[in-house]
C-alpha cells in the first residue's frame, strides 16, 4: 500500500460515504496531496470548512505520523500533506508498475487504424494510429488483456473503380494475374494506388466508366457473399492476392512507426452479418422500416441529436451503417474466425475514427441498443474515441506534402528537419543507430504533439517547436532520458550504485512519487495530455537539477544520492513515454 492510498483510507475513515477528492498539489510548496474533505465534513458538521479542517488535521497528524511529515489548512479548508523524507525515498525506489485500474484482469479490444484497400496509409491513418496505440498501451499497462484489430475496407464504389481498371489492364494484356505474385511488392502497391487514382478520375470523366464500375461492384458483393462458391476465377484471385498485398503494405507501415494489429475483420465480413441482422429486424414493430426500396432506421423522435439512416441500400447493399452493426456482433461473439484469438472475448471495445464519424456511430449504437438479447449490453461496452485531424505549419512542410500527405511521407519530412536539426547531436552515432534514432525522434515529435492535446482536437503541426530540443517537445523528453543514461554510466564507471541516502529531500523527488498515480488518472480517463504534460514538468525539474548540482563528483555518498533520483527520472520518462507509443533511446 503506497501513502496516496494510506492518506485516502484514513479520510475514508472521517468522510464514510461522503464524496470527496485527494489529489496531488499542484506545487511542490504546497505538499504532495490535497484534499478538500472538510469543505464535504463541514456541511455535516455545521461548521466552517476552515473550523472543520483544523479539527481534522490535529488527529490526522497523530494517525499518519508515520507518512507524512507536516498537514497544514490552506486557503478557506484545503487540506495538504507533507510526506516523509523517508517514505519519498521507498516510493521513488520503485522499479516496477502495479497499476490496478477498472481494466485491470479484463479483455480489451481496441480498434484503430483501418484502412481501405488500394489506398496508401496517408495522414489520417497515421493521427488514428497514435490515438489508437495510446489506447491499446494504455489499458495495457493498466492491467488488461489487450488485443488490437483493424477493420479494412474491402468492398466500396472507390475499390470497384480501382477492382475496374485493373481488369482492363489485364484484358488488354498490359499485365497478367501473375502480376500480383510480384516480389517487389512496393512496385506493386504503387500500382495499386494508381489504379485507384485512375480509376475515379474514368468515373468521373465517363458515364459508361461509372456504370462498369457499378457492375464491379455488384460482382464484388457477390463474390463475398457466396460462401466460397467462385463465378469467375480471374476475379477470384484478382480480389484475393490484392487484399493480401494490401495487408502485408500495411504490416510494414505499421511495424516502421513501431505499431502492430492483432487482428483483421474485413467490411465485406462485417457487411454480410450486419446485412441479415438488419433484414431479421425489419418489419412492423421491429428496429427497421423498409422505405422506397431500401431499409432504414428512424430513431425516437426524444434522439434530436440523429437523424433517419439507410442500413441497407435500394440495391440491396448493406450501407456503413450495417457494416458496423455487424462488427459489434463480430466484436463480442468471439467470431473473429482466427485460431489465435477467436477464444478472446472482450468485455469493453474501444474504436477509434475521426470526429466526423461521431453522428455515424450515435446512429449506430442507438439502433444496436434496440435489438434486444445481448445488444444492449454490447453497445454499453462498445465505446468510441474520436480523434481531430492533423495540420502543418510551416512553408516546407507545406511544399512538401501538398493536399493530402502519405504517413510515410510525413514522417520522411520530419526526419529531414531532425537531420538539420540534430545534425551534430548525433553526428557520432554509427550509421544504422542514427537512422534509427532519427527515425524515434521524428516519431515522438509527431507522437507527443498529437497527444498534449485532447484526443479529437485538431492539431497543427509546427516543426519548429515540435523539434525542439530544449522546449515541450518529444526530443526534449528523449534527450532528457539519454541524458539520464549517460550520467548513470558515468557514476558506474566510477562504481557508485544508485542509492538515496539520508538526506532532505529535493523538490523533484517530490515531483517523481506523483507518477504512478498521474499515470493511473491518464489511463482509467484515456487522457494523454495529463501523462504529456506531467512527463514534461518532470524534464523540466531534473534538467533544474541537473543545472544545478554536480551529478558524479569524488563524494560517493551524494554522488550514490544523485544517481538515485536520475533513475527515478529515467524509469519515469521510459514507462510514460512507453505509454505513449515512443520508444526513448539510451544515448543521442
Amino acid at each position: 500500500m503506497n501513502a496516496y492510498t494510506e492518506i485516502y483510507n484514513s479520510l475514508k475513515e472521517f468522510a464514510g460515504e461522503a464524496n470527496f477528492s485527494l489529489d496531488i498539489s499542484e506545487s511542490v510548496a504546497h505538499g504532495d496531496y490535497a484534499t478538500n474533505v472538510a469543505f464535504v465534513l463541514s456541511k455535516q458538521k455545521g461548521v466552517s470548512p476552515k473550523v472543520c479542517a483544523d479539527e481534522l488535521t490535529q488527529t490526522l497528524k497523530e494517525k499518519i505520523s508515520n507518512i507524512v511529515n507536516d498537514i497544514q489548512v490552506a486557503g478557506p479548508g484545503f487540506i495538504n500533506f507533507f510526506l516523509r523524507d523517508d517514505v519519498l525515498r521507498k516510493e521513488n525506489e520503485s522499479s516496477q508498475l502495479k497499476l490496478v485500474t477498472s481494466y485491470s484482469g479484463k479483455n480489451i479490444l481496441v480498434e484503430h487504424s483501418s484502412p481501405n484497400l488500394f489506398k496508401p496509409f496517408s495522414v489520417g491513418h497515421l493521427m488514428n494510429n497514435i490515438i489508437g496505440e495510446f489506447v491499446a498501451r494504455a489499458v495495457k499497462v493498466g492491467g488488461a488483456n489487450v488485443m488490437t484489430m483493424s477493420f479494412p475496407s474491402d468492398v466500396s464504389l472507390g475499390i470497384a473503380k480501382a477492382l475496374m481498371m485493373i481488369e482492363r489492364d489485364i484484358n488488354k494484356q498490359e499485365i497478367t494475374i501473375d502480376y500480383f505474385n510480384n516480389e517487389q511488392e512496393d512496385v506493386v502497391i504503387k500500382y495499386l494506388g494508381e489504379a485507384y487514382v485512375r480509376g475515379v478520375k474514368a468515373c468521373e470523366e465517363n458515364e459508361q466508366s461509372l456504370e462498369d464500375a457499378k457492375k464491379v461492384l455488384d460482382k464484388l458483393y457477390k463474390h463475398t457473399n457466396t460462401g466460397g462458391i467462385i463465378e469467375d476465377e480471374t476475379f477470384y484471385q484478382l480480389v484475393g492476392r490484392t487484399r493480401i498485398i494490401n495487408e502485408n503494405y500495411f504490416k510494414k507501415v505499421l511495424e516502421s512507426i513501431d505499431s502492430k494489429i492483432d487482428a483483421f475483420v474485413y467490411e465485406s465480413e462485417a457487411g454480410n452479418a450486419g446485412l441479415e441482422i438488419v433484414k431479421e429486424n425489419t418489419g412492423e414493430g421491429k428496429v427497421f422500416t423498409e422505405s422506397e426500396g431500401a431499409i432504414v432506421y428512424i430513431p425516437h423522435e426524444d434522439r434530436k441529436d440523429i437523424n433517419t439512416s439507410v442500413f441497407i441500400n435500394s440495391q440491396g447493399y448493406p450501407t456503413y451503417e450495417a457494416k458496423d452493426i455487424g462488427l459489434i456482433t463480430i466484436k463480442f461473439s468471439g467470431a473473429f474466425g482466427l485460431q489465435n484469438v477467436k477464444d478472446f472475448i472482450p468485455e469493453e471495445s474501444f474504436f477509434i475514427t475521426d470526429a466526423e464519424q461521431i453522428s455515424h456511430f450515435k446512429v449506430v449504437l442507438d439502433a444496436a441498443s434496440k435489438l434486444g438479447g445481448d445488444w444492449p449490453e454490447w453497445v454499453a461496452k462498445s465505446h468510441h474515441v474520436p480523434h481531430g485531424r492533423m495540420l502543418f505549419k510551416g512553408a516546407k512542410m507545406s511544399s512538401r506534402l501538398g493536399g493530402v500527405p502519405l504517413a510515410l511521407d510525413v514522417i520522411g519530412v520530419v526526419e529531414e528537419e531532425v537531420r538539420e536539426r540534430a545534425g551534430e547531436k548525433i553526428a557520432h552515432l554509427g550509421d544504422e543507430e542514427k537512422k534509427k534514432l532519427e527515425r524515434d525522434i521524428a516519431l515522438s515529435a509527431l507522437r507527443v504533439a498529437v497527444l498534449r492535446s485532447k484526443p479529437g482536437i485538431n492539431i497543427n503541426f509546427d516543426p519548429e517547436t515540435s523539434l525542439s530540443f530544449e522546449g515541450d517537445s518529444g526530443p526534449y523528453l528523449l534527450y532528457t532520458h539519454a541524458r539520464c543514461s549517460s550520467l548513470l554510466e558515468k557514476g558506474k564507471e566510477k562504481g557508485y550504485e544508485p542509492i538515496f541516502g539520508d538526506v532532505a529531500s529535493l523538490p523533484i523527488e517530490h515531483e517523481l512519487v506523483a507518477f504512478e498515480l498521474v499515470l493511473k488518472d491518464a489511463v482509467e480517463t484515456l487522457a494523454p495530455q495529463k501523462l504529456v504534460t506531467y512527463l514534461f514538468k518532470v524534464a523540466q525539474a531534473f534538467n533544474s537539477f541537473y543545472g544545478n548540482t554536480q551529478i558524479v563528483t569524488d563524494n560517493k555518498e551524494e554522488s550514490e544520492h544523485s544517481l538515485a533520483i536520475v533513475t527515478r527520472v529515467k524509469f519515469v520518462l521510459k514507462e510514460g513515454l512507453h505509454v505513449l507509443g515512443i520508444n526513448a533511446p539510451e544515448r543521442m
